[in-house]
C-alpha cells in the first residue's frame, strides 16, 4: 500500500469518517489498472486517492463502495470489460476482480440511566465493538469500568452528541424520559429504545404525541425495548435489547416487543 493511501486512510479514520478501500486482486486480459492497485472512496462516493482503473470501471467501483459502506460488509466484484453492453461499458478486453472493504467508525451506544440493565448493556456493547457512553448522574467507573465516556452532569443530553451512527437506550425509568427521546429523535439516532413496561411506554409516547411529535417519528422508538426472549432478569433484558440492536444494525428481521410485558426490575 502506498504511503499516500496509508496517510489518507489514517486521516479519515482519525476523523471518524467512513470510507472504503478498493483493491484490484485479479486482472485477466487488458486493463489499465494492475493487480494490487488501490483507491480510497469516501462516504460521498468520491475517490479521495488511488487508482483502480478509469471510466466506467471507476464508476462501478465507486457505486459498489457506497453499497459496502451502507451494508458494513466487504465485497468482491468482477468487472467485465469485454462487453460494452452487459459489462461496465468499456470494451478493453479484460476482466478485473476488485475487493472492496468498508472502514467505519465504531457505532456509538449511548446509555441514558444506570442500574443493572445499563451496566450489562455497557459490557455487551464494549464486547461487540460499540463506543459506549453512559449519561447519568449516578454513572461511575465502578459500575461502568469499560465505558469509553461517562457523563454525570447532563440532564438534557446536551453533552452527548447524537448522530446517525448513534444507538440510544433510555433506561432511567423517571419522568424526564420524554426529553431524552426528543433529543434522540432530533439527532436522527439510528436506534432508539425505551426500557419500560408496556403501560409506561405507552404513557411516555402518548405524552410526546401531545407535545407534537409526529406518528412517523414515534414509530422509530422501540418501546418496550428488546425482543421477546422471555427475559426476566436485568441481565436478560439487556441481552434482549442488544439482540434487537444487532439485528437492526445488520438488517435482519426484527420485531418490537409489542405484546410481551417486561417485568419490572430493579435498575437502581
Amino acid at each position: 500500500m502506498s504511503t499516500e493511501v496509508l496517510k489518507i486512510a489514517a486521516e479519515l479514520a482519525s476523523q471518524n469518517r467512513p470510507f472504503a478501500v478498493a483493491t484490484v486482486v485479479r486482472v485477466e486480459g487488458s486493463s489499465s489498472a494492475k493487480r494490487g492497485s488501490k483507491a480510497i472512496i469516501d462516504a460521498d462516493g468520491q475517490i479521495v486517492t488511488g487508482w483502480v482503473g478509469g471510466g466506467c470501471a471507476e464508476s462501478a467501483v465507486r457505486h459498489h463502495a457506497l453499497k459496502c459502506i451502507a451494508s458494513e460488509l466487504p465485497q468482491v466484484i468482477t468487472l467485465d470489460m469485454t462487453d460494452e453492453l452487459l459489462g461496465v461499458g468499456m470494451p478493453c478486453g479484460g476482466l478485473m476482480d476488485v475487493y472492496i472493504e468498508p472502514v467505519l467508525p465504531r457505532p456509538e451506544l449511548l446509555i441514558v440511566g444506570h442500574g443493572r440493565i445499563a451496566e450489562t448493556l455497557a459490557k455487551l456493547g464494549t464486547m461487540i465493538g460499540f463506543s459506549v457512553t453512559v449519561d447519568d448522574p449516578g454513572a461511575n467507573r465502578a459500575a461502568f469500568p469499560d465505558a469509553d465516556r461517562l457523563i454525570s452532569e447532563d440532564m438534557d443530553l446536551s453533552q452527548a452528541p447524537i448522530g446517525v451512527n448513534t444507538y440510544v437506550v433510555i433506561a432511567t425509568q423517571h419522568k424526564n424520559d420524554h426529553i431524552s427521546l426528543q433529543r434522540a429523535l432530533e439527532g436522527q439516532a439510528r436506534y432508539i429504545a425505551l426500557v419500560a413496561s408496556r403501560h409506561r411506554a405507552d404513557l411516555v409516547l402518548d405524552y410526546l404525541a401531545v407535545l407534537g411529535t409526529s406518528p412517523e417519528q414515534l414509530k422509530r422508538v422501540w418501546a418496550p425495548a428488546g425482543v421477546d426472549i422471555g427475559a426476566a432478569t436485568p441481565e436478560e433484558i439487556a441481552l434482549s435489547i442488544m439482540s434487537q440492536m444487532v439485528a437492526h444494525r445488520r438488517g435482519a428481521p426484527v420485531e418490537a416487543l409489542k405484546d410481551a410485558v417486561i417485568r419490572e426490575c430493579e435498575v437502581s
